[in-house]
């Protein structure tokens, strides 16, 4: 297989670019796009426990296909497989573009990083939890699962030449103890991963499953935040949930889609009287929240959730639909794949 392609897919900015995430749902100006890279850890990895519990939030057939995967590179195990989610993150990015959206791309992992994730594997697919952007704060994570606690390395190019040149704050969080997944009990970590984290204004929600981020990750986040006047508030969910994108999602202001039965404590309080479109637990098992709104009225979801796509468009926004099956198989669709580096109401 071909040496992987280092080079930086984004050149050195002209003059400082505005880095400035508002909320889940303000117009959407610079986003990252995920690669498509996997390598499950190997089966001996996990105890046969450990590795049920992992999994089994996935539906029955996309668990399948994850114990296929163990230990094997996606693209050399499924070539035709790997074409089609490739041709997923292209179609979606044309999709963005059409909508006048800058797309910034993650180099690809080399060979050194991918041989140092040994029998962990190695990940570059889901830019949304290794780093994300509150406010104008760019904030790297914490990621639990072991194969993908490199990933954020493949986003290193664009923090250099876009975001540290910018005029926004640029912090990491320390690196997680080192502990086998059986015994680390959903913390202390400290984990926090962008799937995890919910911008409304000033207001920050961080869900917490103890699949993902931990309360270790919240207090780090609190404590940054909140001296520059942000409310980070811990959104409890079921187990059965990895990431509170994957239970909640902001549409526009006062429009949720929600798997009300996966928020331990329902929705926050400052979110009650929002209009919400419900989502069973099989959506939501197939990421059915993890739409990506692109404006407070245009909405990216996938054609599986038509029903849901019908709802939104009944509320005056426009509905674009892109097969993402391949990410979904992953754990990840929309939200899961990109990385906004510039939402703001114009």
């Amino acid at each position: 297989m071909p040496e992987a392609d280092t080079r930086s897919t984004v050149s050195a900015p002209i003059s400082p670019r505005r880095i400035y995430v508002e909320s889940e749902f303000a117009s959407l100006h610079t986003v990252v796009l995920a690669q498509s890279e996997m390598r499950l850890p190997d089966a001996d990895t996990f105890s046969p426990a450990q590795l049920d519990e992992e999994i089994d939030i996935m539906p029955a057939d996309k668990r399948l296909v994850i114990r296929e995967l163990l230990g094997k590179d996606h693209a050399i195990a499924m070539p035709a497989r790997q074409a089609q989610w490739e041709c997923e993150r292209a179609n979606f990015q044309a999709v963005l573009e059409k909508h006048d959206i800058e797309v910034l791309r993650p180099r690809l992992l080399t060979q050194y990083e991918k041989d140092a994730g040994g029998a962990n594997g190695y990940a570059n697919a889901f830019v949304r939890d290794p780093w994300f952007t509150v406010g104008g704060h760019v904030i790297e994570g914490s990621l639990r699962f072991p194969h993908r606690r490199r990933e954020v390395l493949a986003s290193r190019n664009i923090m250099k030449t876009q975001v540290i040149p910018a005029g926004s704050t640029y912090n990491a969080l320390p690196q997680p103890e080192i502990m086998p997944l059986e015994i680390d009990d959903g913390g202390p970590g400290p984990f926090l991963e962008g799937g995890d984290v919910l911008v409304h204004g000033q207001h920050i929600f961080v869900g917490q499953s103890g699949r993902a981020s931990t309360a270790q990750g919240a207090e780090y986040l609190r404590k940054l935040l909140e001296p520059a006047g942000y409310t980070v508030e811990v959104v409890p969910l079921k187990p059965n949930i990895l990431h509170l994108d994957c239970a909640m999602g902001m549409v526009r202001e006062g429009l949720l889609v929600v798997y009300e039965e996966g928020v331990l404590n329902g929705v926050p309080e400052s979110l009650a009287d929002w209009e919400k479109i419900p989502v069973s637990q099989l959506e939501a098992a197939n990421l059915g929240t993890n739409g990506l709104p692109i404006s407070p009225t245009v909405y990216i979801t996938d054609p599986f959730f038509e029903r849901i796509g019908s709802e939104v468009a009944k509320r005056g926004i426009h509905v674009e639909y892109v097969d993402f099956a391949i990410s979904r198989g992953f754990g990840g669709a929309f939200r899961c794949s990109t990385q906004p580096l510039w939402r703001e109401t114009p």
